[in-house]
């Protein structure tokens, strides 16, 4: 059947099940909005800046595993598209981004709103394409898919110009993708995972590390029958949080910068490191040259070029999580590791996360922990970027499967708000809690209006200490306490909430927390309550630049140390 550009993108976004698109209108994408109206089954949500566009996408790719679709203008629409990307990039989120573009035969010219988006997002994604002629349309849209979701997950950009959208020709829509050089591997080689288990086999003091590639494989019962057969404690990244459960005895929590003492110490003491789906991240390894110093590394990922970049492994299995581990189990022997049980257990017990309040207000940590005590196994969790991200990681406890939804690559402040609305449109019977900072809130409140006008009941715990407050943690340690730009005028959320139209409430005595939660809860749509914490409570555990995982800042005595000592190596470097 004869087409428009833009009918066809609408028949391709249906024939890839795409049921909500993410964006914001402008004058290069109007043929596409006024196609769109003519679809009703894709739901648009209008959001206030497309940086929210793109988050709520990433937001619904992660809960949903598969695209998020988030649509701009031209110029200025792009453009402010390319936070969400790098992000959705750095954490192999895969999205599906449309941009509208000037006239195909005035690109070049400074047109109006014309910018060279393909060329600006080149470094920070999967894949993309300038549409130059409608015939290509429906191959692309079909490949942009196919890459975005196959293989290590990522962002992949059609920027469509706006006669190529008014262009018509006839429609087929390509039932298989074929492109020469992209492969993706699978299976692992058989010798090679033969290998790895009698690795595996004859450790003593294995450690599991299940990193993000475990959640997009979906290798939760995999990886619980590895962890069980080998009795191995498991240890998490940042964006491996979710795919395993908390409760678990064999269960340690986060490694890394702020880790726990006793995850991080194991991973120090193993004899064997097992790592899944991860690009051995500074901020999880730390000193690279000093991570897990006594084990042999093996390190399993879809993506060849992680092997090696940043932690040079033993042996090395290039292939999908899951699939990987149905080779691998069959070949697990199970064997007496109480020993070493019982020493990460210790642990364990002498190094547990304390709640170290310097004032008399409410404790940050105190209240992420009773939030996520409070929460089940349909509940959502995001984060934006800051302490109230590391508090949360430390304390997540909900057994559902991917329910730590947070930026770690790029750590992109603003995340929380519509990465908690993408989940909750993703999972409209599920609890979503956004958990923020003071600060990180206010990248993109203007999502408040889109939360309201889309009856989302996403609920908002917004932990205000006045403070960018990692910065501040980092120049007390670092600086001597000279705080410079990071005190905070914020403003009054409880009323800016309600002048968006949701009800709201501040907190200052831990004796109303509960209570507050529980009103949150039962309310049938959004909420935001504020919590007035301590201005200067400190991420602890937490490893300084050029530190080891097992030297860590574990009490507040020991600030002020530690800077000492940084100060002495200074001196030293600059004699």
């Amino acid at each position: 059947m004869m087409m428009n550009g833009a009918q066809i993108l609408c028949e391709c976004l249906m024939r890839e099940g795409v049921d909500v698109i993410f964006g914001l209108t402008g004058g290069a994408v109007v043929p596409m909005y006024d196609a769109f109206s003519e679809y009703p089954r894709i739901r648009r949500v209008l959001v206030r800046h497309e940086q929210g566009a793109a988050h709520a996408a990433a937001g619904y790719a992660r809960a949903m595993q598969r695209a998020g679709v988030c649509v701009a203008t031209s110029g200025p629409g792009a453009t402010n598209l390319v936070t969400g990307i790098a992000d959705a990039y750095m954490d192999s989120t895969p999205l599906v981004v449309i941009t509208g573009q000037v006239n195909d035969s005035s690109i070049g010219k400074d047109t109006f709103q014309e910018c060279d988006i393909t060329g600006i997002t080149l470094p920070v994604i999967k894949h993309n394409y300038l549409v130059r002629d409608v015939k290509d349309l429906a191959r692309i849209m079909k490949e942009a898919f196919h890459i975005a979701q196959t293989g290590r997950p990522g962002p992949v950009l059609v920027d469509i110009p706006r006669d190529i959208q008014v262009a018509t020709t006839e429609f087929s829509y390509p039932t298989s993708v074929s492109l020469r050089g992209y492969r993706v591997a699978n299976e692992a080689d058989p010798a090679q995972v033969a290998l790895v288990a009698e690795l595996l086999n004859g450790a003593e003091r294995p450690v599991v590390i299940a990193g993000r590639g475990t959640i997009i494989s979906g290798a939760y019962a995999e990886l619980l029958e590895l962890v069980e057969t080998m009795q191995a404690p498991v240890v998490h990244t940042l964006l491996g949080l979710g795919s395993f459960p908390p409760q678990h005895p064999l269960d340690l929590g986060m490694i890394g910068m702020h880790g726990s003492g006793y995850a991080n110490r194991a991973v120090q003491h193993a004899d064997l490191v097992l790592a899944l789906g991860t690009r051995f991240g500074d901020r999880a390894t730390m000193k690279a040259s000093g991570f897990a110093p006594e084990a042999v590394v093996v390190h399993v990922d879809i993506d060849h070029a992680e092997i090696a970049k940043n932690i040079v492994p033993f042996a090395a299995l290039v292939g999908d999580v899951k699939a990987v581990l149905k080779q691998l189990n069959p070949l697990l022997t199970v064997k007496d590791r109480s020993e070493w049980f019982a020493q990460v257990n210790k642990w364990r017990i002498d190094h547990p996360l304390n709640i170290h309040r310097p004032g008399k207000r409410l404790s940050a940590r105190e209240v992420i922990r009773t939030i996520c005590r409070s929460v089940d196994d349909t509940t959502i969790i995001t984060t934006g970027v800051g302490q109230h991200q590391m508090f949360a990681a430390q304390e997540y406890a909900s057994s559902r499967r991917n329910g730590f939804i947070t930026s770690g690559g790029l750590g992109t402040m603003g995340f929380e708000l519509p990465a908690a609305m993408g989940a909750q449109v993703a999972c409209p019977e599920e609890t979503v809690w956004a958990i923020a900072g003071d600060g990180s809130l206010q990248m993109t409140i203007q999502e408040l209006a889109t939360i309201g006008q889309e009856n989302l009941p996403v609920k908002i715990a917004v932990l205000n200490n006045g403070y960018h407050g990692m910065v501040r943690q980092l120049q007390e340690v670092y600086c001597g306490s000279n705080y410079v730009d990071v005190a905070l005028r914020t403003p009054d959320f409880v009323m800016l909430a309600k002048a968006y139209g949701i009800p709201a409430m501040r907190v200052g005595q831990m004796s109303e927390v509960a209570g507050a939660i529980e009103s949150a809860l039962a309310c049938p749509g959004a909420f935001l309550i504020e919590f007035a914490v301590e201005p200067e409570e400190n991420v602890l555990p937490m490893c300084v630049a050029g530190a080891s995982l097992d030297e860590m800042i574990e009490s507040t005595s020991t600030v002020s140390q530690h800077r000492k000592e940084l100060m002495s190596v200074e001196k030293l470097l600059i004699g």
